[in-house]
């Protein structure tokens, strides 16, 4: 088994322990609220991996700011994603944050000037597809919440492309995830304390939701997402991670009873259409652009 591959096993099972997340996400919703869970389970996550470093820094420390920027990105990007859903629906914002999807290969070429293939491009539209029939139900508004939700799909591209361009330099995945996640928990719980100071007693009755995520979707899901990236470019890693929406919509049927439409089954056949058309190569779309100075 190529490198490739090993590296996308590890991106599928990554979507499969971040969609098991959402029934945590849901159960701990009735009672605690966005930033305190996010806060709860980031921190705690960071903890228990912390004994796992051994406490030795094996990495380099000019490296330290950008881990340190990953982990606000991840708490700006969840933010956002809970503050939309004050605003707008469920289905309008998993849609909207499932076009990081198409938002990854434009920022590669646009920021970056990475080429891009026809067939990555394809895929892309094809996964954004499939993500709004899985997760759209009624008609499509725009509202204050939904550009909440763009913006957060914006960032979790970010996200995605700069957990990418660490993972090839070889950081220290353990240190990695232990910073980044106690950076996104730290600054989650101080906002939480500021917005709500005493919804802080909702977090005891949250536990089990609390700690199911922190070990499961964040410490393994998470963590593995650095190691797989490794091997996998960041335009499939970002098709392969779209299949999130497919695993959450499997996991509410079994769990919580959510049933599946005949639409939202063509969009998790779309999803998996891209998945396998991320795996060929073709010639690029787009070259590199050379912006002369001045």
């Amino acid at each position: 088994m190529t490198t490739r591959w090993k590296s996308d096993l590890i991106l599928l099972f990554v979507a499969a322990v971040w969609g098991s997340g959402f029934v945590a996400q849901r159960l701990a919703a009735a009672s605690l609220g966005a930033f305190y869970f996010n806060g709860g389970r980031f921190l705690l996550a960071a903890l228990l991996l912390l004994p796992l470093t051994r406490f030795k820094w094996r990495g380099e420390s000019n490296r330290l700011p950008w881990m340190t920027a990953a982990g606000v990105l991840l708490f700006a990007a969840a933010g956002l994603q809970q503050a939309g859903l004050a605003t707008t629906t469920i289905g309008n914002a998993s849609f909207i944050t499932g076009l990081y999807v198409v938002l990854v290969p434009l920022l590669m070429f646009l920021i970056w000037r990475r080429r891009i293939s026809w067939l990555s491009l394809f895929a892309t539209l094809v996964a954004a597809i499939g993500v709004g029939l899985l997760s759209l139900q009624g008609e499509f508004r725009l509202t204050p919440g939904d550009m909440l939700e763009l913006m957060g799909a914006v960032l979790w591209a970010c996200h995605v492309i700069l957990v990418g361009r660490l993972a090839d330099q070889g950081i220290d995945v353990l240190w990695f995830a232990v910073i980044q996640f106690a950076v996104c928990g730290a600054l989650s719980m101080l906002l939480a304390l500021v917005l709500d100071p005493p919804g802080a007693a909702a977090m005891s009755g949250s536990g089990l939701a609390i700690l199911y995520s922190a070990v499961i979707p964040i410490g393994i899901g998470f963590t593995l997402q650095a190691v797989g990236q490794k091997g996998a470019p960041a335009v499939d890693a970002a098709i392969i991670l779209s299949m999130e929406a497919v695993f959450g919509t499997l996991f509410g049927y079994l769990f919580l009873q959510e049933l599946l439409s005949a639409r939202q089954l063509l969009g998790c056949m779309l999803i998996l259409v891209a998945m396998i058309l991320a795996q060929f190569r073709q010639p690029p779309a787009f070259e590199p652009v050379e912006i002369a100075p001045g």
